[in-house]
């Protein structure tokens, strides 16, 4: 069973039907012991790192999601608040991994929010059929930390695939990526 949280994002049923694709049940919750004992959990990102985390603390999910043992998917904003704090609105964020998430500076050659596809590096052998293209939608980055996985380029290299423990994130949507996104979303279901 995967707990997918509602963290107030507009991306949960997109998020929900790529998991049910994969013969998953998915259930969206905000309840504290559903989410400790599911086998999975996600944490979905459409959205502020601001509203993501007034909408935890709201729920009293905080100290819940930082004790989870289980493996742990952030997507997006989902990733971002695993790090310490976030430049958006000078967000405290869940502290689970040391690093702040960056904004975009803003420059003539490059769009902020970055909206498209943009290649993703995974730097083991392993992981080497995960790399590929996939679509990003962000404003905000974290740096490439001895964390990230696999990375990417917009402006600088950046972190587009962080792991730490039992936490996974992604800055991408692998629920928006295809054939890539459905590997990545396989990768997850296999730790």
């Amino acid at each position: 069973m995967i707990a997918l949280v509602d963290c107030g994002g507009a991306n949960l049923r997109s998020v929900a039907r790529a998991f049910e694709l994969r013969d998953q049940d998915v259930v969206v919750t905000q309840d504290r012991n559903f989410i400790k004992n599911a086998d999975k959990v996600i944490l979905p990102g459409v959205g502020s790192a601001q509203n993501v985390m007034k909408t935890l603390r709201a729920h009293g999910l905080i100290d819940c999601i930082k004790s989870l043992n289980q493996p742990v998917l952030g997507i997006c904003v989902g990733m971002q608040i695993l790090f310490e704090r976030s430049m958006e609105h000078e967000t405290e964020c869940l502290g689970i991994i040391d690093g702040v998430v960056n904004k975009f500076p803003e420059t003539a050659d490059f769009s902020i929010p970055q909206m498209g596809w943009n290649e993703v590096n995974f730097k083991q052998k392993k992981q080497i059929d995960l790399n590929g293209y996939y679509y990003f939608a962000n404003s905000y980055f974290v740096s490439e930390l001895d964390c990230s996985i696999a990375t990417s380029q917009y402006m600088n290299t950046f972190s587009s695939v962080i792991q730490y423990k039992n936490f996974l994130g992604c800055q991408f949507h692998p629920e928006k990526s295809s054939g890539h996104g459905s590997k990545f979303l396989d990768y997850f279901l296999n730790l």
